[in-house]
């Protein structure tokens, strides 16, 4: 085990109720027979983070047992509707006092995106003050590693929906880049049309 695979730490942010699929939480569409956030916690695990923390909200109940998380910590985020913002607050509080210097953050529904494209993010990883971000044709995507050293700006700036947006577009400068377009699709599972990309 490398010294990054000890300090980086998997967050999957899969909270979402999937208002636009008919109110089908998308942590638990099926994808490789299997609910979608399994594989997303499996990509984190294949690409070298060795403990994952997962941010569970609309019907976390229903996620907690119809999905294989073992050895995940789960983190409930009782204000889930309010926004992914929220998520990744609850899932950075939950890494605080943990050890981990750095979190790779990804999203449950973007299963085009595998162990390489995030063992590419997880690779940029330095030290505390470090920040990466997975790119596609040069344009900025996930995962996103972020050294814990911005966790509690980013988590003063998540709102609603944007997320880290805000903290990313005042930092860009200090982003690493990572080519990813070549091993990976950033598309969401948002409508019915993308369920074309489920297996």
């Amino acid at each position: 085990m490398t010294e990054n695979e000890q300090q980086v730490a998997g967050l999957v942010l899969a909270a979402g109720g999937g208002r636009r699929l008919g109110g089908r939480p998308k942590a638990l569409l099926q994808h490789h027979g299997r609910p979608l956030v399994e594989h997303a916690v499996g990509v984190l695990l294949a690409a070298g983070c060795t403990r994952v923390h997962v941010v569970l909200g609309a019907r976390a109940e229903a996620v907690r047992e119809q999905a294989e998380l073992e050895g995940c910590v789960l983190v409930e985020n009782p204000q889930w509707e309010q926004g992914m913002g929220t998520s990744l607050r609850a899932g950075l509080d939950s890494l605080a006092g943990t050890g981990a210097r750095a979190a790779l953050v990804s999203l449950v529904d973007q299963p085009g995106i595998g162990p390489e494209a995030a063992g590419r993010v997880l690779a940029a990883y330095r030290d505390e003050t470090s920040l990466a971000s997975a790119a596609y044709d040069g344009v900025r995507g996930h995962p996103v590693l972020f050294g814990s050293a911005h966790w509690a700006q980013i988590a003063e700036t998540a709102t609603g929906e944007r997320g880290a947006r805000a903290y990313l577009k005042a930092h860009e400068p200090a982003i690493t880049l990572i080519e990813c377009g070549d091993v990976a699709q950033p598309y969401d599972i948002d409508t019915e049309a993308d369920l074309v990309h489920l297996e």
